[in-house]
């Protein structure tokens, strides 16, 4: 195996799932739902296709430390934010692969997102790839996510002047995907010109939806009952191998882009001269083309939702926009930083619908959580990101309600740390966040000066769960703005020339 530097916990190798009753000795202090059912565990009102919903649903009622069973699995899941401020101490606690994310293996296996702590392979991707999530990189990116750009407002223009509702999660997903595998991987999947979705979101959408299934199963009966489905998840991850596969294949043949896949192919780390191994570089592509795309595009999807339902939000925000712009056709890199409160709506949606809603922390040694629950070495948590940006204790009695306010400047100073995470935390936080920001804020930003948003009075959001979070049936109506700084459309881009892509993301931590 390539790599030998050791993760951030440093320790041995995790085998299986681990129920909570093996990690914490004192697991009955913990509320858990009533009516416990026998083997079944606590599924009363549970439904299989929304389990992040139903454990808010629980979270509400239990209290911000709490325990779910099912099928023979015990969960304690955490959302307090003093509890969550314990947990995310790297020095006591570490990522923990949890059972959903463990179920992304098969395809990603020792990626950035999935791999085990002791595996070296995380530390030997990350020390490869950071220096390509640097600054100078980020503004490399920002062409590619302007042409991208102007492939998805040419759609809406068509939809706008034949009088049609645009789908919402439907284009993000065509943008998002688009943008990361132009600046990373120097691929066009040409999600704009085709009618149904590329096969390689078909079948990203079957494996994470697979995933997720298998959490809701017990396991001695999943051969047996997901047999169908588990040769559909096969076909979906050799489909998603074969066209990374190719990708790289083409590649290799014309190396010398400078983005992320040259990186992966031709850098060796700085200290110890190791590569990544070629099986590797594949579960690096496919984890950056998944979760590059499918977190950044609910993210404007739940953005825009808000957006049409509170117009004076948006106006707020198209008004910064036209003062900051002004008539620019295109936005310079260093203008879309200044659109502080477009960042702010940005914000208060990953704070409602982070749509990664959960991340797993596991402690380093024997410990006590809170002086209250003591936890042996491995013993793992799952804290409930949506709770957490819920806790009335932080966030006030409003906490439901949708204020990008909460993120001026002062309001977050005020706030302790650890209060928001959408990325995760710690070391092993999403690689990815400043490039999803700057993508995210730029192409609101050129939507909002472009359109005004109309949404179908009949609409009520709902939330569609396939480990990530997206509105479900979102369609929004638009109208091109015929007052104000409205700008010059943006100049298509040659499909062959102009500058060539770059790599994605950037690291971040906290």
């Amino acid at each position: 195996m390539a790599g030998t530097t050791k993760g951030p916990a440093g320790d041995g190798p995790r085998r299986g799932f681990r129920s909570a009753e093996l990690g914490w000795p004192e697991l009955h202090r913990i509320p858990r739902p009533p009516h416990r059912l026998p083997l079944l565990g606590d599924v009363l009102g549970a439904h299989g296709s929304t389990p992040v919903q139903d454990t808010l649903r629980y979270a509400r009622q239990l209290g911000p430390i709490f325990r779910r069973r099912a099928f023979g699995k015990e969960f304690v899941f955490v959302w307090g934010a003093g509890l969550v401020a314990e947990l995310a101490d790297e020095a006591r606690f570490a990522k923990h692969v949890g059972l959903g994310v463990a179920n992304l293996r098969p395809v990603a296996g020792d990626g950035l997102f999935t791999a085990y702590n002791h595996e070296p392979n995380w530390q030997l991707a990350h020390d490869v790839l950071a220096p390509g999530f640097s600054r100078e990189a980020m503004a490399g990116y920002h062409r590619t996510m302007l042409d991208v750009a102007q492939r998805l407002t040419a759609r809406w223009d068509r939809a706008q002047a034949d009088g049609r509702a645009v789908d919402v999660p439907g284009d993000m997903t065509r943008l998002t995907l688009e943008t990361i595998a132009r600046t990373g991987f120097g691929h066009d999947f040409g999600s704009f010109e085709r009618s149904r979705p590329h096969p390689f979101v078909t079948a990203m959408v079957g494996t994470l939806s697979h995933a997720q299934r298998l959490n809701t199963v017990p396991a001695p009966l999943a051969p047996w009952l997901l047999r169908r489905a588990s040769r559909r998840n096969a076909a979906d991850i050799a489909c998603l191998n074969r066209t990374v596969d190719d990708l790289i294949r083409a590649r290799r043949t014309a190396p010398g882009q400078g983005d992320l896949l040259d990186r992966m192919l031709e850098t060796a780390h700085p200290v110890t001269g190791e590569r990544l191994s070629p099986e590797n570089v594949r579960r690096q592509v496919i984890t950056f083309l998944v979760a590059g795309h499918e977190t950044t595009s609910g993210a404007l999807s739940f953005a825009l939702h808000h957006l049409s339902r509170q117009p004076e939000v948006a106006a707020r925000a198209r008004a910064e926009v036209d003062r900051v712009w002004g008539d620019t056709a295109e936005p310079a890199y260093e203008q879309v930083a200044r659109l502080r409160y477009v960042r702010r709506v940005l914000d208060e949606t990953l704070r409602l619908w982070p749509t990664a809603p959960a991340f797993a922390r596991e402690a380093r040694e024997d410990t006590v959580l809170a002086g209250a629950h003591p936890m042996r070495r491995g013993a793992w948590a799952l804290v409930l990101t949506p709770m957490l940006h819920r806790d009335p204790e932080v966030w006030g009695p409003d906490a439901e309600r949708f204020d990008p306010g909460r993120f001026d400047a002062a309001a977050v100073r005020s706030r302790p740390p650890h209060t928001f995470k959408p990325f995760g935390t710690g070391a092993r936080a999403c690689i990815g966040r400043q490039f999803a920001l700057h993508e995210a804020t730029l192409v609101l930003g050129l939507l909002l000066r472009r359109y005004e948003l109309r949404p179908d009075p009949g609409y009520r959001l709902r939330v569609t769960e396939r480990l990530t979070l997206m509105p479900e049936g979102l369609r929004l109506h638009l109208d091109r703005r015929t007052a104000g700084a409205t700008p010059p459309p943006l100049e298509p881009a040659a499909r062959d020339g102009g500058s060539a892509p770059r790599c994605p993301v950037r690291g971040a931590g906290d």
